[in-house]
């Protein structure tokens, strides 16, 4: 477990499974994840129950939970990890009535550490929609760069929004 001030991140449990089907088949988070389907309960289940080796499957999924009340309120994702390079990209999503708390700041903190720490990482990067003024500030607050963009590469409900690069170097 990785503890900080408000919150703390833990492996899934099979008792997860619901609250992960719930956020991954919200239409209204669909298009942060480019989703265009719900996922199945089996599925879910599936995905909660494997052995989550992070060299095998080259991502991670955390449970942020709240440190007085032990509740899940959010999840941080690393995926496309390269160990070879030393990089993974970094997604994050914390419950709605829960946003602004300082919960996606300090996960993303814990993060940092875990993956220097435990995974040898150098460099996380992650990719954001150009209209997503909160993911914006979020990580420019955590220490992202802006490294590119991508013009009109999300097609949304016909608007074509940009893809905003974003790159942290944790080991110079």
């Amino acid at each position: 477990m990785l503890k900080g001030d408000k919150i703390y991140l833990r492996a899934l449990e099979p008792s997860d499974a619901d609250q992960i089907l719930a956020w991954e088949n919200n239409p209204e988070k669909w298009r942060l994840s480019n989703t265009i389907a719900p996922y199945s309960k089996h599925l879910i289940d599936a995905y909660v129950n494997s052995a989550q080796d992070v060299y095998q499957i080259r991502q991670v999924r955390l449970m942020i939970c709240d440190n007085e009340s032990a509740l899940a309120c959010g999840a941080v994702d690393l995926f496309e990890y390269e160990p070879m390079h030393q990089r993974a990209g970094v997604g994050i999503l914390v419950n709605k009535e829960l946003r602004g708390k300082g919960y996606a700041q300090e996960a993303l903190r814990l993060v940092d550490d875990y993956a220097v720490n435990h995974l040898g990482i150098r460099n996380l990067y992650c990719s954001i929609q150009g209209d997503n003024e909160a993911s914006i500030a979020l990580f420019e607050k955590a220490g992202y760069k802006s490294v590119g963009r991508r013009s009109n590469w999300f097609n949304i409900g016909g608007d074509w929004v940009d893809e905003l690069l974003y790159q942290k170097l944790l080991i110079k």
